[in-house]
């Protein structure tokens, strides 16, 4: 045990203890804003930054020359200080690849101290590291579990107005009590969020297999768990404290219950093909407010990376299709298309020219016609054909 508060107390004075300790102040107009948990979000995101489209173009020079110094001696102006916010949201807001946290199920929890502050606790890992981790029962913005909370509704934003919504919000994805893990291990997209063919996708889909992992990409409560027979299949929904949802669908099976606290990287249920689905694979979904918005803006799936660490999130991301769930009839007409598609890619056959072969005798070869060669490749049955040519036989 020494050797473990070792580490923690050497990993402590580097983090800045006092910062841990800093308890947050708390205003008149954010005690007066709980009373609407999404939305007071949104107003106090708003209002760090004022105008934020309007901020996020004032001058990098003018920022930096306003950044504070402990020569200066003196109070900042409110006109410094807007100008040392904007430019610390631009250093977040920067692209930046954040890896995936390691797998929480798989190592065992040693023990858990007090950090000095109430909000804060810190968990020991057998593996010799620590982490810091909100204490839920006082966090700040605990009533984000409360207003548009269902757990049996799959859209329960009905009463929301959004012509009220802002041009944009800023959107903390992590810090240094909130990690982040990749839904699923680096994959290549098999079908990405948008209009296919003139029909809407509302997520991502992630080629699996059954059995195989899937993990909650951020700490959160899990608002629902169930077969939606919407087309979902097992279902899993989780928000987070920031005011996103993120789901999980095709699970073969759930392994978390509605109201239970999840950690980021923690394995919320197993891949699968239930509901509408042509084949096994991930359907996950980034949602605010219920509005679904491309995931990829946040996610490289590839290399299951974090793009950044804080996320501008403007109205005309949200998809105009989103206001209800996922179509899954239009996703399976997606995914049947592609599979003939494939299909006829892989049929396609192709020869080429050698001395002696003519159109006649590749017609009897390939078990077509002179006709249809001729049609594929755009000549006539009178062209000549030169050796090496590639002709497309089928």
């Amino acid at each position: 045990m020494k050797k473990y508060l070792l580490t923690l107390l050497l990993a402590l004075a580097a983090f800045g203890p006092a910062e841990a300790a800093r308890k947050p102040r708390r205003t008149d107009k954010t005690v007066a804003a709980q009373n609407d948990s999404l939305r007071r979000v949104t107003q106090l995101q708003a209002a760090r930054i004022d105008s934020l489209l309007d901020l996020l173009d004032v001058p990098r020079s003018t920022a930096a020359e306003h950044r504070p110094t402990a020569a200066a001696g003196r109070p900042l102006s409110p006109e410094e200080r807007a100008a040392d916010s904007v430019a610390e949201l631009r250093l977040r807001l920067q692209p930046k690849r954040i890896a995936s946290l390691p797998d929480i199920d798989s190592v065992a929890v040693l023990d858990t101290l007090d950090s000095g502050h109430e909000a804060l606790y810190v968990i020991l890992y057998a593996n010799n590291t620590w982490k810091y981790v909100r204490n839920r029962a006082i966090a700040k913005d605990a009533t984000i579990f409360e207003k548009y909370w269902d757990t049996k509704t799959l859209f329960p934003y009905k009463d929301f107005d959004y012509k009220a919504f802002p041009a944009a919000v800023v959107i903390d994805l992590v810090d240094s009590t909130n990690g982040y893990h990749s839904p699923y291990r680096p994959a290549t997209i098999r079908s990405r969020y948008g209009p296919r063919r003139g029909r809407p996708h509302q997520g991502v889909d992630l080629p699996l297999k059954t059995g195989d992992p899937v993990y909650a990409a951020f700490s959160g409560r899990v608002r629902i768990s169930e077969y939606n027979r919407g087309g979902y299949g097992n279902l899993v929904i989780i928000r987070h404290d920031n005011g996103l949802e993120t789901y999980y669908g095709h699970l073969s099976e759930r392994l978390v219950e509605p109201n239970q606290w999840v950690e980021a990287g923690q394995v919320i249920g197993l891949g699968g093909s239930t509901g509408r689905s042509t084949g096994p694979h991930l359907h996950f979904e980034t949602r605010y407010y219920g509005q679904s918005f491309d995931p990829e803006r946040l996610i490289d799936f590839k290399s299951g990376t974090l793009s950044r660490e804080t996320f501008l999130l403007k109205r005309s991301y949200f998809s105009i299709y989103s206001h209800a769930g996922q179509d899954f009839e239009d996703e399976i007409a997606n995914e049947e298309q592609d599979k003939k598609e494939k299909a006829a890619r892989e049929a396609m056959k192709y020869h080429r020219i050698r001395k002696g072969d003519t159109l006649g005798a590749l017609a009897r070869r390939y078990g077509t016609t002179v006709k249809n060669i001729c049609r594929l490749n755009g000549i006539k049955s009178t062209t000549t054909l030169r050796i090496g040519r590639t002709l497309r036989v089928r």
